[in-house]
């Protein structure tokens, strides 16, 4: 079994479940139903987004991820802060000592993904010059997305950004370079600062050795120790590297900046890249040349492992943007290394999930959706999530699937004791054969009397 099928960021808690349908209804791909009185997460359908974490009034999602004692297993620790990471603390606060404050606290590196970000700029503008791409290409940086068409939109794999993902692309630089310094590649270990649950699955899903991402670590855990010893922090001036290009990745918009000027656009929060996705998927938006995704509404800063409200976030971000308007430039003899040591390649290609799909033999699948249709026809199309699926199709896909009945529907359930009731009533008024002529008798003697 595959790391992939059996560790999912986004965990249920039972405990604090009271079998609500705040999450049902806002999951994107329909991973969950609600049986029993819980909440049961399809792991093949689940794309780690932390919509339903975002939703649960009752705190029973969470994101599993890695605590900062883990760092201890390794001899020599790198740092990989997200460009979130850095709007989490107001504008004023020099960004060199919050690198700095992440030293103190027992990494013995930092290397920032802002910068990966911005050394992934140039590969992806070789890339758009190529005239074979697909249009709209993808955005291949939000692990949310991908996953999300690997699952609902597989038609659209071809769209997607072949190359890794800044975080991918700094990990496998950071370790490079720490093998430079004598490390062997066991003892190094690297870990992710991170703002969501997709990045806390796409680190499990790393590769080896090059790829690997040893860790993720909460974006808030990391603050909560940080914010601590910043007083006592003394500021390293050298350590801060990244500037307005790559910091930018850190709200939407801020890719496709990178990029400089063309035809891009830039989405973010999930229902509303599901909407664009479907304009692509039937042929709209070729003109598009560049489509940056983000599962969070406001981009990264949006996750639900951050600390800051999103609106202040996007604030402080754009404070940085001015205060670090400087871009080093990267020297090409290090972008063709790297690209020769595969630095911007996927550790793993793209893979249509097939979950969607109602049966392997074609033939039985149409049987299946006729079915479906004329379930749909038959529910009464309120989708009040009360039978435990999202919406009136999804408990009919459900039910056709045999993981549904149809009186699972209060609705139809109801109908269904009126009809009983009014045929019990029925049975009730009949008199049996046997019986008709005494019966007879007796309104007959009576009369006379």
């Amino acid at each position: 079994m595959s790391r992939e099928e059996i560790f999912h960021s986004v965990r249920l808690d039972e405990s604090k479940c009271k079998g609500c349908t705040h999450c049902i209804r806002r999951c994107p791909t329909e991973a969950i139903r609600v049986k029993g009185g819980k909440a049961r997460i399809n792991e093949e359908r689940c794309i780690d987004c932390g919509e339903c974490i975002r939703t649960c009034p009752n705190y029973a999602k969470y994101a599993q991820s890695d605590p900062l004692e883990a760092i201890k297993e390794f001899k020599y620790t790198i740092a990989l802060p997200a460009p979130a990471f850095y709007a989490q603390f107001k504008f004023t606060l020099p960004l060199s000592k919050v690198l700095s404050g992440l030293l103190k606290i027992g990494f013995h590196d930092v290397f920032e993904v802002a910068r990966g970000a911005e050394i992934l700029a140039e590969e992806i503008k070789c890339y758009l010059q190529r005239r074979d791409i697909v249009k709209p290409v993808i955005s291949s940086a939000c692990p949310a997305v991908v996953r999300l068409i690997e699952v609902k939109f597989p038609s659209l794999l071809e769209n997607l950004l072949p190359l890794d993902s800044p975080l991918g692309v700094v990990a496998k630089i950071a370790r490079l370079e720490a093998m430079k310094k004598g490390y062997r590649p066991r003892e190094i270990g690297i870990f992710f600062i991170t703002p969501c649950p997709a990045k806390v699955t796409e680190v499990r899903q790393s590769g080896d050795d090059l790829a690997r991402v040893d860790g993720a670590i909460s974006m808030s855990s990391v603050y909560s120790r940080l914010v601590n010893e910043l007083a006592t922090i003394e500021e390293v001036i050298h350590s801060q590297m990244a500037g307005f290009r790559g910091i930018g990745w850190a709200r939407s918009g801020g890719e496709q900046e990178s990029l400089g000027p063309g035809e891009y656009m830039a989405v973010d929060g999930i229902h509303h890249v599901i909407a664009v996705l479907e304009k692509i998927e039937v042929g709209e938006l070729k003109e598009v040349v560049y489509c940056e995704a983000q599962a969070c509404v406001g981009g990264c800063i949006g996750g639900v492992l951050a600390v800051q409200n999103p609106f202040i976030a996007k604030v402080n971000v754009n404070h940085l943007l001015q205060k670090y308007n400087f871009y080093a430039p990267i020297e090409k003899t290090h972008q063709a290394e790297w690209r020769k040591k595969g630095v911007f390649l996927r550790s793993k290609p793209y893979e249509a999930k097939e979950v969607m799909r109602l049966d392997r033999d074609l033939h039985r699948a149409l049987e299946k959706y006729q079915t479906i249709e004329k379930l749909v026809e038959k529910l009464p199309g309120l989708d009040c999530g009360a039978c435990g699926s999202p919406t009136c199709r999804a408990l009919a896909e459900d039910i056709v699937q045999e993981k549904a009945l149809e009186v699972d529907c209060p609705f139809l359930l109801r109908n269904r004791m009126v009809d009983l009731a009014v045929e019990m009533y029925e049975l009730a008024s009949k008199v049996p054969q046997t019986m008709i002529k005494e019966e007879e008798g007796k309104k007959v003697g009576n009369q006379n009397s």
